[in-house]
């Protein structure tokens, strides 16, 4: 081709592109390569006592930020602007969801008792402490322009923890109780967190009675308990849908684009009804790794696995990356108008009181679980408990999602709503980088240095053949006619002795004669000529 037929060729090309916008595509383009970068610096610190992922893509945003802050000449810092919908639309979903999809369930659901202590009670006990707390302190800097449903939003805002970095330091195998608990309540806890966000947001609080509290209560309820409805059914129908159609016959593509898509639809459908995306997703997920992910091809269960974490895993890069390059956001900063030391102030207040609120109900909650425990080994020791109280120190990207959803929701957003999104920036940075870098060496030193042999979960609880033979088991007499049938053990007796195995042991029941025969799951091997046979079951954890 000659240069004079290349030139209108170009310019056919050119126009043909005039549809990008050259800045939006370098912002991506620089986005994408930093995400690369997180990933090489993340891998290559693996080891490091001090850094994890977490805090590698926070810095590596603020650098990054610091580098656009100069080229601009200090005009703006931004290569992408955060937005809490591209939050809670794009990324949140896929961690959430993956979170429940990929749960150790026998764990979750054999500490599920603290963990819904401490995910729900716990945070509503939060709640309620750092919003007197933010009434109390406030007034005392001098910020007294806020109503109520702005000090009831502050609680429900640092209620919400962020514990990827302590996880990221737990390993499953040698702290599975403590991984379990962190894990399980960081999630419980995030949704009720939002749900209580949203409550406030719902109730008219300009004319606040001794019935406010109670409104705010059910509505709080209601909001729970029809998420939670609307998860286990839309990952029920799932599994129906793939186990009656048998799609992997013809395409496995369609399997896990069903499976994608209807998780995706329970947390939108969640959004619209106005419920809870998060505990809906998240339990959609739970349901879907029981029954539908067994109903799909061998090949669909491999893929959809890794695919759901892969996801999961640079979404959450994603989002510090963004959080990191966001803090140095110069408008907000110079809009908030206040000194040094009232930014301090207000910091350091909020601070203290997600120390102090995480401090109320971890102690008091972990031990009022031990009284409930016969042998000392399965009680949380103090060391184990200041690990689930230093876990939920860290705040992330909800609470900023949270706090911009609040503060700068509306077009004219006043300096004081600067001044909370930039305090909550701080907060959320030094919790994340001081309060995760320690984290590793303090639970090596705590924990793992110290450690007693692993014990097998199953030592700790009865299992399900054990529970088989205590309901069939003969009576303590040790002369017995054995021509007499044996005395059936009592199913209340069971129960108080073992509350969490015998509430399993009648769920297997129930699962395996109603629910399997109609959802599939665990043993049912979808039939699709040409693939092996007998495809085994790689679920250990059901």
């Amino acid at each position: 081709m000659s240069i004079s037929e290349a030139i209108p060729f170009l310019q056919t090309l050119r126009v043909s592109s005039s549809y990008f916008n050259i800045s939006t595509v370098i912002a991506i383009s620089v986005f994408f390569a930093l995400l690369c970068a997180c990933i090489i610096v993340g891998h290559l610190l693996e080891e490091n006592r001090w850094f994890n992922e977490s805090i590698t893509s926070l810095l590596l945003g603020l650098a990054s930020g610091g580098v656009v802050l100069l080229v601009t000449k200090g005009s703006s810092s931004h290569i992408l602007v955060f937005s809490e919908e591209l939050f809670f639309i794009y990324l949140l979903p896929p961690i959430i969801f993956n979170a429940g999809f990929q749960v150790k369930k026998k764990q979750f659901f054999h500490n599920f008792s603290i963990i819904l202590m401490f995910g729900v009670l716990g945070t509503i006990i939060s709640f309620c402490l750092v919003s007197a707390g933010t009434y109390l302190l406030f007034s005392k800097i001098g910020v007294t322009s806020l109503n109520v449903q702005d000090y009831l939003a502050l609680g429900a805002i640092f209620s919400a923890t962020d514990s990827v970095c302590t996880l990221q330091v737990l390993s499953q195998d040698e702290t599975p109780f403590l991984y379990s608990v962190v894990f399980g309540e960081g999630v419980v806890n995030d949704a009720t967190s939002i749900v209580l966000f949203n409550a406030v947001q719902s109730l008219d609080l300009s004319d606040v009675d001794a019935f406010t509290a109670l409104r705010l209560l059910g509505t709080f309820l209601y909001l729970f308990f029809t998420s939670t409805i609307l998860g286990i059914a839309v990952g029920l129908l799932s599994a129906y849908i793939i186990k009656t159609l048998y799609l992997g016959r013809h395409s496995t593509d369609r399997e896990i684009a069903i499976m994608l898509i209807m998780a995706y639809l329970s947390y939108m459908l969640a959004e619209l009804l106005s419920l809870s995306g998060i505990l809906t997703v998240f339990l959609c997920g739970i349901v879907m790794s029981h029954y539908t992910w067994h109903n799909v091809t061998e090949s669909s269960r491999i893929t959809t696995k890794h695919a759901f974490a892969t996801i999961s895993f640079i979404a959450e890069t994603f989002i510090f990356l963004y959080v990191g390059m966001d803090a140095l956001d110069m408008d907000k900063w110079k809009s908030s108008k206040a000194s040094v030391g009232t930014s301090l102030a207000v910091s350091a207040s909020m601070l203290f009181l997600v120390l102090l609120g995480r401090a109320a109900f971890v102690y008091p909650l972990a031990n009022l679980a031990n009284c409930f425990k016969k042998r000392d080994r399965e009680k949380t020791e103090f060391k184990q408990q200041f690990i689930l109280w230093w876990a939920g120190l860290m705040r992330g990207a909800v609470t900023i999602a949270l706090c911009y959803n609040q503060f700068a929701s509306s077009e004219s957003t006043s300096s004081l709503d600067c001044l909370l999104i930039t305090c909550t920036i701080i907060v959320v940075l030094f919790s994340t980088v001081v309060f995760g870098s320690i984290t590793k060496p303090l639970i090596e030193a705590l924990l793992l240095r110290h450690a007693k042999p692993a014990v097998s979960d199953a030592t700790d609880f009865a299992s399900l053949e054990d529970l088989r033979i205590l309901f069939l088991e003969e009576g303590d007499r040790p002369e017995q006619d054995p021509s007499q049938p044996a005395p059936r053990r009592s199913s209340l007796r069971l129960l108080m002795r073992y509350p969490t195995s015998t509430v399993h042991y009648f769920w297997r029941k129930f699962d395996d004669k109603f629910m399997r025969p109609v959802f599939g799951g665990r043993g049912f091997v979808p039939y699709v000529p040409g693939s092996p046979t007998g495809a085994q079951d790689v679920d250990e954890n059901s």
